[in-house]
């Protein structure tokens, strides 16, 4: 368990850290912008980096267990998992599906940028995007998912183990209470 609990910090303060950030941005530029989609878009991401901080809370009681628990914590770890979990899926269908269809995204992109000449004008550096660039953010994409899944997998199991160490430890309590 002791592995778990490592590679669940590990990918937690990555999760943490990296989903934060974007979230903020996100979050800024929709306040800055007035854009009511997007903030809706960032406060559904933001699930991911509250999974995180309940994730941790729950590690620090795992490692003291003198540390309580509070009781929204699994419910956090749960609900908000599910909500990662379905983003995690989602990036990862999108890498699948960026490395499986990199001559279809090619296309679409030529399309696009013929539609909106002005954005081509404005940003020349868009021209130079090819198969690469869309495989590069396939296993870009495909490495995010397997973050966000693994996580919060391990946290569920995380979760599950304390609850059953809690379980034995307050029945032989009570076994050894009756026996005195």
């Amino acid at each position: 368990m002791k592995t778990t609990l490592k590679v669940a910090t590990i990918l937690t303060w990555f999760n943490l850290i990296f989903w934060g950030l974007v979230d903020s941005l996100f979050i800024l530029m929709s306040v800055l912008s007035l854009n009511l989609p997007v903030l809706a878009g960032a406060v559904l991401i933001s699930a991911i980096p509250l999974n995180c901080y309940a994730a941790l809370k729950l590690q620090a009681s795992i490692r003291h267990p003198a540390v309580r628990l509070s009781s929204q914590t699994p419910v956090g770890i749960r609900f908000v998992g599910f909500i990662a979990l379905f983003f995690g899926i989602n990036w990862l269908g999108d890498g699948y599906a960026f490395l499986k269809n990199t001559n279809e995204f090619m296309q679409f992109i030529k399309d696009q940028l013929a539609q909106l000449p002005q954005l081509t004008q404005q940003f020349p550096q868009i021209k130079a995007i090819g198969p690469a660039d869309i495989r590069q953010a396939g296993v870009f994409c495909l490495i995010l998912g397997l973050c966000v899944i693994v996580n919060v997998v391990l946290n569920l199991r995380l979760l599950r183990w304390y609850y059953l160490v809690k379980k034995s430890d307050a029945s032989s309590e009570s076994d050894e209470s009756q026996q005195q």
